[in-house]
């Protein structure tokens, strides 16, 4: 399931369970505590006042009462000192115990802040790095879709030298073309394209084939890669690659349930997000990657930021979703992944 980058009040979060940047005594203060309690109403008050608090980097569970959650989940973020005093280590414990606390109680979404980024001065930059490495962790051996909740675009900013070496890498290539024309780049006709044909991977099992054996190692398999779909590219190349399928989509950032609709529809039209969340997971070089957006019906254009950062990123041989998103979020574009 995917980590999701979003900008929103956290206390209109529809999902199972929030998490509060509490402080210890749990009976609410300023920031995002204090929104969520007033949100939350008298009642979650009330039964804070029966946890009788919370040490640094623990978390306690309540009910969310007057919230769109079902949980508030209370964690005591540490109060930064330099870094010196075992701050890492505290803030990690902080999101781990979190998700374990959301895991045992069957929650199958959850949403945090940027926890001690605010009055407790933990630097942005570096409490989103534990952040991101963290949930990443735990998704990497659970099914639950997780939000880290910014307030707004400046609650969190990539390193200056990376931001600066994109933005003179989208000034040298960016070209402002017409509406119309971005349109036509962008989104080719797919449905003046010939039906594909109704193959599958597991049929090719069925037949006492490997899918990958008849690849571009014969004039047969080229034909064959001439008139595959998306869907039918995506698992050959994951059987190139030699991944599983959860592999695949885990590194993608993609939920389970959104690739077994590809997988099982050889005719389905993914975002365009979501194909390149596929290609920077299979790590393919931008030809490969633009190959696999045209069996999609798109294309990459240097009118549109977007494909500009992925096309750096992919020049540069880094192949991090998450990364990647971190950078597409601070120029304020659409995340890979779902």
């Amino acid at each position: 399931m995917p980590l999701i980058i979003v900008r929103n009040d956290i206390t209109r979060m529809k999902v199972d369970a929030i998490v509060n940047a509490a402080n210890e005594t749990l009976l609410g203060g300023g920031g995002v505590d204090g929104a969520i309690h007033r949100a939350a109403g008298e009642r979650l008050l009330r039964e804070c006042r029966t946890l009788c608090g919370c040490e640094t980097g623990k978390a306690k569970i309540t009910g969310g009462y007057d919230l769109p959650a079902k949980y508030v989940i209370h964690t005591v973020g540490p109060i930064y000192k330099g870094g010196d005093y075992g701050e890492e280590i505290l803030l990690e414990s902080c999101y781990r115990e979190s998700l374990e606390l959301a895991l045992e109680h069957g929650c199958r979404s959850v949403a945090f802040p940027l926890i001690s980024s605010g009055a407790y001065k933990y630097p942005k930059k570096e409490a989103f790095e534990v952040a991101s490495r963290i949930i990443r962790e735990f998704l990497s051996a659970n099914e639950m879709t997780v939000y880290l909740v910014l307030f707004d675009r400046a609650s969190y900013t990539i390193g200056e030298a990376l931001f600066s070496d994109i933005k003179e890498y989208i000034s040298d290539r960016y070209s402002d073309e017409s509406i119309e024309s971005r349109r036509i780049i962008d989104r080719i006709d797919i449905c003046a394209a010939p039906e594909p044909p109704r193959r599958r991977r597991d049929e090719q099992y069925a037949l006492g084939r490997k899918p990958s054996a008849a690849s571009s190692d014969s004039l047969a398999g080229m034909l064959m890669e001439l008139d595959e779909s998306f869907s039918e590219m995506l698992l050959r190349k994951i059987d190139e690659k030699g991944m599983t399928d959860a592999e695949c989509y885990k590194k993608a950032n993609i939920d389970r349930k959104l690739f077994s609709k590809i997988r099982g529809d050889v005719h389905y039209r993914p975002s365009k997000p979501t194909v390149i969340a596929f290609a920077i997971s299979l790590e393919l070089s931008l030809t490969e990657t633009e190959e696999m957006l045209r069996k999609a019906g798109f294309a990459l254009s240097h009118s549109n930021k977007f494909d500009i950062i992925i096309e750096y990123f992919i020049r540069k041989g880094i192949y991090d979703v998450f990364k990647i998103n971190e950078a597409l979020f601070a120029f304020d574009q659409s995340l890979l992944g779902m």
